[in-house]
């Protein structure tokens, strides 16, 4: 028999190994802990209640929220705001005080029109002038602008107008409180941030202000050290759960990347209540990274048919013609997706196998038809590229099994997501861009599949900084959508913010490059606990709040 020459990509092994997730310990998993977090609960509701002004409100909400304790005062919160909302009483010369009002309102699906900024504009249809003096001002205005949704030409020009404005003025200012406060919005705004790795940031930032409330702050280091405490259990267990698969063993030639796994599952479904389907997401990415080497690198076309044949037949008795290692990780996937449906049987009566099935079966065949792309030297136009490559990044197949593992399934709600409306195609279209940005340099490199970025450089002989300008206008629209189709329109109710989070952890995960395949990259700044990035990801996992 002839020796299969085999590709390699070199992947680097994980930094996160299972002695160290093992090493994890907090005190923070005890019912003194629990007491101590109902008491500063009972202040914050006496705080909120006797919150009367409606600016003092909006910075309130805006404040628990960013400390990531808004959650246990959902229904006070929203008491709050369909109060402002239902008095539609705008402070029209006041640019900071106008756009916090638009953005938390717009953030809870209200209505909110872009023409309320209009009487901060003049006669041109500009931004005035007097407001560049405004720092504080103008950053809520670009907060604000990010929640805008298409063919909305004010709030085009409120981003236009306070990014310029901010980027230049970033070296003249003098507070450093303000200052960082600039320079984190640039960074990355508000609205696309994953709410638990803004806490944080933001812990520290608020803590140290003259109108920082102690109460607030005590209770958002509280819920931060016992969610932290949830979430490295969690990853113990999972990282057993990987050592005992002997997958890594196994499977060598794939990446093995346990704890970014985990960071996706942690952004996408972050509420302390979901650690089983967080369980669940870690465990399909690792699969997800798995066959997605398979496909990319290590195997052979002829191999490629007869997985993707056995995947779409989903039958163990027709694994003799596949080589051991695509046995092996077939029989662990059919293991995973059975026992998931056999839980939503038992526990809601929805039989299930067949959608996930499916939704393996139309991943594989993506997946199998750009690995013929490449092994023929094709290269798809832009728009042929993308319409197989939303659903190649396991976008709809992430999102259905967050809302299978999330909700109590609805059969019309399923029918309609069978469709995928923008609920699933654009958090799924952000997933793809984001991630082609953050690793199209390395693979032209190495030599892969055709990315959004080549394919749009040799259709318009652009040059790589004009097809990444393009991509950036491109994700630009598809959170602009994403604004309307899901969080304004709301089409699946107790689905909306995990859809988006889909969106928020993408761009959290490329931000700086791979942080998801290259470990000890640039990106490692965004993981390593020792970091002084202030966007540190994995550092939740580490490193806890002192309280008083």
């Amino acid at each position: 028999m002839e020796e299969v020459i085999r590709r390699s990509a070199n992947y680097e092994a994980s930094i996160w190994d299972d002695d160290y997730i093992q090493s994890f310990a907090s005190p923070y998993t005890g019912e003194k802990y629990v007491r101590e977090a109902e008491k500063q609960k009972d202040l914050v509701r006496i705080l909120i209640h006797e919150t009367e002004q409606e600016l003092d409100q909006l910075h309130l909400i805006d404040n628990m929220t960013r400390l990531g304790v808004s959650g246990h005062f959902k229904d006070l919160i929203a008491k709050l705001l369909t109060n402002i909302y239902e008095a539609q009483e705008w402070c029209e010369k006041d640019l900071h005080f106008t756009s916090l009002k638009f953005r938390l309102l717009r953030q809870h699906a209200y209505h909110v029109p872009q023409e309320v900024f209009c009487s901060l504009m003049d006669e041109e249809g500009n931004f005035k002038a007097s407001l560049c003096e405004d720092v504080r001002g103008l950053v809520s205005l670009y907060e604000a602008s990010n929640l805008s949704m298409e063919g909305e030409s004010i709030m085009d020009l409120a981003k236009d107008f306070s990014l310029n404005q901010l980027a230049r003025r970033l070296d003249q200012i003098t507070e450093p409180c303000l200052k960082e406060q600039v320079r984190h919005a640039l960074e990355v705004p508000l609205h696309w941030r994953l709410q638990k790795l803004e806490a944080r940031w933001f812990i520290q930032a608020y803590e140290n202000t003259s109108e920082a409330n102690l109460t607030l702050v005590e209770l958002a280091k509280l819920e931060y050290n016992m969610v932290q405490a949830t979430y490295q259990q969690e990853l113990k267990r999972l990282s057993s759960w990987y050592k005992e698969t002997s997958l890594p063993e196994k499977l060598g030639f794939a990446r093995h990347r346990l704890a970014e796994c985990f960071l996706w599952a942690m952004g996408f479904v972050p509420e302390h209540h979901l650690g089983y389907s967080r369980e669940i997401m870690t465990k399909i990415a690792v699969f997800i990274t798995i066959i997605d080497d398979i496909y990319d690198v290590y195997g052979t076309l002829e191999e490629l048919q007869l997985f993707t044949d056995t995947i779409e037949r989903w039958d163990i008795n027709s694994l003799d013609s596949l080589p051991e290692y695509m046995k092996i990780c077939f029989l662990a996937l059919f293991n995973s997706v059975n026992e998931l449906a056999y839980h939503i049987l038992r526990d809601q009566g929805f039989l299930v196998i067949s959608n996930l099935k499916n939704l393996w079966a139309e991943l594989c065949r993506a997946y199998y038809l750009e690995a013929a792309w490449f092994h023929s030297g094709y290269v798809p136009t832009t728009y042929e590229y993308l319409n197989t490559a939303w659903i190649s990044i396991s976008g709809p197949l992430l999102l259905f099994y967050g809302y299978f593992t999330t909700n109590l399934i609805n059969k019309n709600e399923l029918k309609s997501l069978e469709q995928y409306p923008g609920i699933i195609r654009w958090p799924s279209t952000v997933l793809r861009l984001a991630d082609d940005l953050g690793t199209s340099s390395d693979e032209m490199k190495r030599g892969d599949v055709p990315k959004t970025m080549e394919c749009y450089m040799k259709e318009t002989g652009c040059s790589e900084e004009d097809a990444r300008k393009h991509i950036k206008q491109v994700i630009d629209t598809a959170l602009k959508r994403m604004n309307k189709e899901i969080l304004m329109e709301n089409p699946i109710k107790n689905f909306g913010q995990t859809a988006m989070n889909l969106g928020r952890i993408s761009l959290c995960m490329y931000q700086h490059g791979d942080g998801f395949g290259l470990p000890h990259s640039e990106t490692r700044k965004i993981w390593c606990p020792f970091s002084f990035s202030p966007f540190r990801c994995l550092e939740f996992l580490c490193s806890s709040f002192k309280h008083m």
